[in-house]
């Protein structure tokens, strides 16, 4: 006697269905970090944006694309509150026009650029040693905690194993490295301690040999690195930053003093 016949397709369709279901709320945290910014032609060719967007991204993990006006849920522009102006004065005021309050990345990407942090990052923008942009008259920076929420253990590990090629981690290894190159502890001393360790790996000679997961660019295959690689995830990262938050800064002695 003949089997009766099974259709298979419903069964297939149900697993479908479930695995469909599974994968919304990954998409809606993958939307949840992804920004929509447009900024006119005249702001995006001086550079800017690819200096901060990356330090922004490294700090928040959240990515920002620029789009067409009509598609932006946050805009830099004319209307808004104003954040900066070129420098001398020559130029518009740029403002920036928050259009999506209810995206959280969105609103992220606005606080951070309203923060301190964001406003120094802005106008410590220099590419050729002379500053493109200035403050529009007096602004009161928003507060904002700086903070490292990783690891700090993994983080001592991590600057052992990916650090100490050149510099000097801790104290028991501080004849480890290039004597020519700061110290963590020295690093920690400066005052833009936190800014140079934020963005370590666009810092010369970094970008030759390193590489940080999901925010810089691979090596060209033309143009692989001269040494091995240190490779580094976002949450090694994080650790790390975590871990030199917490160091002891190497005393530098009194500023010199002219006379």
């Amino acid at each position: 006697m003949a089997r009766p016949y099974a259709d298979p397709m419903p069964d297939l369709r149900i697993i479908l269905c479930v695995a469909a279901l599974c994968l919304l709320p990954f998409g809606a945290l993958a939307e949840d970090r992804l920004v929509r910014l447009y900024a006119p032609d005249a702001l995006t060719q001086t550079g800017l944006l690819k200096h901060i967007l990356p330090r922004f991204t490294l700090k928040t993990q959240v990515r920002v694309t620029l789009v067409p006006e009509a598609e932006a849920q946050i805009a830099l522009g004319g209307e808004g509150r104003a954040l900066f102006q070129n420098s001398g004065g020559a130029g518009p005021v740029w403002h920036l026009d928050l259009r999506d309050k209810a995206h959280p990345g969105t609103q992220r990407f606005s606080d951070w650029l309203k923060s301190d942090v964001g406003r120094r990052t802005i106008l410590g923008f220099a590419p050729d040693g002379a500053a493109l942009f200035e403050a529009p008259g007096e602004i009161e920076p928003e507060t904002v905690e700086v903070r490292a929420d990783g690891d700090s253990a993994l983080g001592l590990q991590v600057s052992r194993e990916k650090c100490t090629r050149c510099h000097a981690v801790e104290p028991t290894n501080r004849m480890i490295g290039i004597g020519s190159t700061p110290s963590f502890a020295v690093l920690r001393a400066l005052p833009d301690w936190f800014e140079r360790f934020s963005v370590f790996y666009i810092l010369n000679p970094h970008p030759a040999f390193t590489v940080l997961e999901g925010v810089s660019e691979p090596f060209p295959e033309d143009r692989p690195s001269p040494i091995v690689p240190v490779e580094m995830t976002l949450a090694e990262f994080e650790a790390m930053m975590a871990y030199v938050s917490g160091i002891q800064s190497a005393d530098l002695g009194p500023p010199l003093e002219m006379q």
